[in-house]
């Protein structure tokens, strides 16, 4: 199993930037598939991006496209939320996930979760 391990959260003021990274360790990391996922209070988990590792395919939604860009490091096994433009809606607990081969935007593919990064949008 992949572990996970989150940065980069923290305050921003509304149109701010920030740059979330994930870096993973333990077994074969090549073969993974990544996301982001968001968790605001009241809300359900929602995806954010996904990335396969070759970084062939990459689908961010709708609510983060533009302003959000996904990408990933192969030599230092970490994968990378850049987030500008923030607004009032994106503030959250950031989760980054993996999985085998193939992106999703689905949470439930995903078999290994890090502990989460807190962002907050506030002027």
């Amino acid at each position: 199993q992949v572990q996970l391990v989150e940065s980069g959260g923290g305050l921003v003021q509304p149109g701010g930037s920030l740059r979330l990274s994930c870096a993973a360790s333990g077994r074969t990391f090549r073969s993974y598939a990544m996301g982001w996922f968001r968790e605001a209070r009241w809300r359900e988990r929602e995806f954010v991006a996904t990335i396969s590792w070759t970084g062939g395919n990459m689908y961010h939604a709708d609510t983060v496209k533009i302003r959000f860009t996904i990408s990933g490091d192969n030599a230092k096994n970490t994968v990378y939320l850049q987030m500008n433009s923030l607004k009032p809606e994106d503030p959250a607990i950031y989760y980054c996930a993996a999985r085998a081969f193939t992106a999703s935007r689905y949470s439930y593919e995903y078999n290994s979760w890090g502990q989460g990064t807190q962002v907050t949008v506030s002027s």
